[in-house]
């Protein structure tokens, strides 16, 4: 149980490889998906995932992705609490 001056935990997962198309968002690989981590909020998970993202700018076909996976354990998840993913 969290206490009452703790922000909500809202878990963040941080993933990325090489797609089978640009456009797309299935892997070529799915040994090869880099699994970077699991964040408490979007905030922390937005800064990984940018990190991840610069060092593989000059590859079209990777990409990097912030997966809301408080959304999918708790979907009554206020979506005010959470910012949507971005891409670089």
């Amino acid at each position: 149980m969290s206490g009452g001056s703790e922000p909500k935990q809202l878990l963040h997962l941080v993933l990325g490889g090489e797609l089978t198309e640009i456009g797309g968002v299935e892997f070529k690989d799915l040994d090869k998906v880099d699994i970077v981590g699991l964040y408490p909020n979007y905030a922390k998970a937005y800064v990984a995932w940018r990190a991840k993202a610069q060092q593989t700018v000059d590859n079209a076909q990777m990409r990097y992705f912030i997966v809301h996976l408080h959304r999918l354990l708790d979907p009554e998840t206020d979506p005010q609490d959470a910012h949507y993913s971005t891409r670089l």
